[in-house]
């Protein structure tokens, strides 16, 4: 559906989820920013961050193994430290925390965006400066 005017399209809209069609099926393309769609359409907590997490948390455990493995296979004894000091270690594993976690939430968001999609494309610039609704099909109820 096909709107020129906000208020008709956010009556629509509103309308639509009041017949029952899941906010999940629903797409919605406007020129500029409504805060009234985010209030119709709640959307669920996004699952990226545990992209995030789990790569940060393998970062962290492979620049300590870097590290603590490193000093074992090759030991250089200076001044009487120990071979496997931590607080050195640290910067290394701050490293590759920020690394690896960067690097997973970037490939969640791909994966769980279906990014790059050929499909139903859609753009702003098909529309010009219209309000448009898309329903997705499924199954009904």
């Amino acid at each position: 559906m096909i709107f020129d005017g906000k208020e008709e399209f956010v009556e629509a809209l509103r309308r639509l989820v009041g017949e029952g069609v899941p906010p999940e099926r629903i797409r919605v393309l406007t020129p500029f920013p409504l805060p009234e769609v985010d209030r119709i359409l709640p959307r669920k907590r996004s699952n990226v961050r545990f992209f995030a997490l789990i790569g940060a948390g393998t970062g962290t455990i492979t620049g300590f193994a870097l590290t603590i493995l490193t000093t074992l296979s090759w030991p250089l004894i200076v001044g009487g430290k120990p071979i496997v000091s931590i607080p050195p270690f640290i910067i290394i594993a701050f490293a590759l925390t920020i690394l690896f976690g960067s690097l997973s939430t970037f490939l969640g968001f791909l994966l769980l965006s279906r990014l790059p999609s050929i499909r139903n494309i859609r753009s702003k610039e098909e529309y010009g400066n219209r309000f448009v609704i898309l329903v997705e099909e499924g199954p009904t109820r």
